[in-house]
Formats: structure tokens, C-alpha cells, sequence
């Protein structure tokens, strides 16, 4: 694995999925893989179960690890080719990267997309021009589109409530929130449990929230959500802004907000959320407190689904 950007980097998702358990069982099976080697994580956004997550893991495989924090501690950087540098960024990426790759082994880096602009947040304009000009591997902390480390978590924590050897239905359902939220966790969630390809996958939201059909695929999509909601086995509860019309909020229905009353039309399903979550707004205290409730051991698997990503990319 040279880059870990998106599901269309890991060849075998199952064996990754049992590698991290391995990892999650005896965290330092492999404190020697990284010994002498240095892991930079750049953050233009902020952070907590991501960065922390990630440090951990690293240091489980014997790495150091330095966080850098680009806005607060940094010159702003530029990313746009044959830009003419009169306004406020101070450095160019191409002047930047470079350097970074000879002070470490691997980058990890989060961006964020400014729901402003879809073209330019869809590009990956960031992340990709670290790829092309820093010279070592890259791994995505969460990008203006994708958040594969956590859709990485999400697959774990399914594959450790499955309840039957069956194909689980698993349902996506959009949730109030109080701002804009970019499409990033529901993209990605979307696009790995499509590669994935062990589920019965349901989307459920209110009109003018469609998500890319890159991403989406072949999942089922309907803006009934008691429609979706029956026998799910899984559902993972997130907001996300509206597509088309970039980055806006239109409806922001309480109604959409998963209780205990809607769980009853489930198959007394698993619920999921990537934390951090508004409570009473997008979940409510009784999911959250409840016993369907997976978001703390959601939340715990981050350690080892970065340890083999960077398992995977130290043996190689």
C-alpha cells in the first residue's frame, strides 16, 4: 500500500478488517515495525479521536510521531499551480512537501473541504499536491471528500456485531444538525460499504440531499426513512449538507433524528455514529445512552484501523 486516500487503495478489505483485530487483540505484536521511523501529521483542521488515534497507532508499531498544526503554527500554504503569491499565503506547497518528505518516512495529513466551492472541494486539490510533490506515502486524516480511516472503523465495528451469517441490511439515514456538514463521512462510509459489497445498503434522506453517485453506487436511496429503517440490522447516523445546491442547509426536520420508537422497526439494529455527535439534535439521549448504541467501541476501533493501514505501508 503506497497511499491510503480512498477504498480504492486497499486490495482485500476482509484482510485488512482481521488484520486491525489482530492489532486490536495484541496492540504491540509489531512495536519493531517502525522503529526508526518518523510519521508527520500535518493538520489544517482541527481534530481529537483522529490525531490521537492515529499517534497511538504509530507508537504501537514503534514510530515517532510529530503533529503539526499548519494554521496555528504554520506559514499558510499555497496550493493552486503557477500561482502568482501576492496575497496571504506565504509558502507553496511545492516548496513545502519537498522538505516534509525528507523529514519523514510517512505524511499523514487533514484537509477540509469550505462548502463554498464544489469543484474546487471535489478536486482534492490539498491532498493530492502533497501526494504528488512530497516523494513518501500519504494518509488521508480526513480530506474534503473522504474520511477513509473512519470508514475503515465503521467495517471493523460491523464485522464485530454481526449477529449472523447472513448479508446485514445497513442503513445510512442523514440527521438534523445546526450548520453545514460536508458529504465526507457519508461519501466515504457510502463508497466502502459498496466495496465491501457484504451488505444490503439503504440510504435514507430528505429530498435535495443526494449524495455524488460516485460514491453512492448501487445502494438503494429513499427519503422515507421509517421505509428504510425496517429490519436494518446496522444504521449509522450523520448530517451532510446538500450536494447540488453546495453546502446549504434546507430542511432540518427533528423529525429525522433517530429515537427508541423508530429503533422498534429495525431488527434491533446496531447504531452508529462517527462522534462527534449533537445530542438531542442529530441523536437522541436514549440511542446514545442506550444499549443499541456502538459509538464509544465505534470510537476505540480508530487505533487499530490505523495501526494496519500503517502496517501495511511500513511493509511495503
Amino acid at each position: 500500500m503506497r497511499n491510503f486516500i480512498s477504498v480504492h487503495d486497499v486490495s482485500d478489505i476482509n484482510a485488512l478488517v482481521k488484520k486491525a483485530l489482530e492489532y486490536k487483540a495484541d496492540p504491540f505484536r509489531d512495536k519493531s515495525l517502525g522503529k526508526n521511523k518518523r510519521m508527520g501529521c500535518l493538520f489544517l483542521n482541527p481534530s481529537m479521536r483522529t490525531r490521537l488515534s492515529t499517534q497511538i497507532a504509530a507508537q504501537n508499531l514503534g514510530m515517532d510521531v510529530i503533529v503539526f498544526n499548519v494554521g496555528q503554527e504554520g506559514w499558510a500554504l499555497e496550493f493552486e499551480e503557477e500561482a502568482i503569491m501576492s496575497g496571504n499565503t506565504v509558502e507553496h506547497v511545492k516548496d513545502a512537501a519537498p522538505i516534509l518528505g525528507k523529514y519523514f518516512d510517512i505524511l499523514a495529513i487533514r484537509t477540509f473541504p469550505s462548502l463554498k466551492n464544489r469543484e474546487d472541494d471535489y478536486s482534492e486539490l490539498f491532498i493530492r499536491q502533497f501526494i504528488k510533490y512530497a516523494g513518501i506515502p500519504v494518509v488521508s486524516l480526513e480530506s474534503a471528500t473522504l474520511h477513509p480511516l473512519q470508514s475503515l472503523t465503521d467495517v471493523i465495528t460491523i464485522s464485530e456485531n454481526l449477529k449472523e451469517k447472513k448479508k446485514p441490511k445497513i442503513v445510512l439515514t442523514w440527521a438534523p444538525h445546526v450548520k453545514p456538514l460536508p458529504q465526507c463521512v457519508a461519501n466515504s462510509f457510502s463508497q466502502w460499504i459498496n466495496g465491501w459489497g457484504e451488505a444490503d445498503f439503504v440510504i435514507t434522506h430528505p429530498e435535495d440531499y443526494e449524495l455524488d453517485a460516485q460514491f453512492t453506487g448501487n445502494a438503494k436511496i429513499t427519503h422515507n426513512q421509517d421505509e428504510a429503517l425496517k429490519g436494518a440490522d446496522f444504521v449509522y447516523v450523520k448530517n451532510w449538507s446538500t450536494f447540488n445546491d453546495y453546502g446549504k442547509i434546507y430542511c432540518n426536520d427533528p423529525e429525522w433524528m433517530l429515537t427508541n420508537e423508530k429503533l422498534k422497526q429495525t431488527n434491533d439494529a446496531i447504531v452508529m455514529h462517527c462522534l462527534p455527535v449533537r445530542r438531542n439534535v442529530e441523536l437522541s439521549d436514549e440511542v446514545l445512552d442506550g444499549p443499541h448504541s456502538r459509538v464509544t467501541q465505534q470510537a476505540s476501533n480508530r487505533v487499530c484501523a490505523a495501526q494496519s493501514v500503517l502496517s501495511e505501508m511500513l511493509k511495503s
